[in-house]
């Protein structure tokens, strides 16, 4: 399993990952229930909440999928393999999220993935845009 989900980061990293739509419709029928449970439990209490239930739904995902024998060799990789997907997309919506509302949220630690990428975002912009005007 910790083989196949490194792969996927890989493949992901390269080239981009294709969601097929009901990907789309899963996370948007959960960020419904989020918002509404964030009104009447506050933001803070939702997002512990869901960090919380997705290091369950994680943790179930992997034993599931793991063959018992490998669990523990594998424990490591699963870890790290989670860990950084997370990081990756919280620095993902963070860029964009900041993008959005014109909030700078610092220096991305995808900046140079941006810039091979041509991906102008955040102080990335703002650099492309002082170059421009250099010229």
């Amino acid at each position: 399993m910790a083989d196949e989900q490194v792969q996927q980061a890989q493949d992901a990293n390269q080239g981009g990952t294709q969601f097929p739509p009901q990907f789309f419709d899963c996370v948007n029928e959960y960020l419904e229930l989020t918002n509404k449970q964030s009104q009447q439990y506050g933001d803070k209490n939702i997002s512990l909440a869901a960090l919380f239930a997705s290091a369950r739904f994680n943790a179930h995902v992997f034993l599931n999928n793991v063959k018992p024998i490998a669990a523990a060799e594998e424990r490591a990789a699963f870890l790290d393999y989670m860990s950084t997907m997370y990081r990756r997309m919280l620095n993902e919506h963070l860029d964009g999220m900041g993008e959005e509302r014109g909030i700078d949220v610092g220096d991305s630690e995808l900046a140079d993935e941006y810039k091979a990428a041509g991906v102008q975002i955040g102080r990335l912009k703002s650099a492309g845009e002082v170059a421009a005007a250099n010229e």
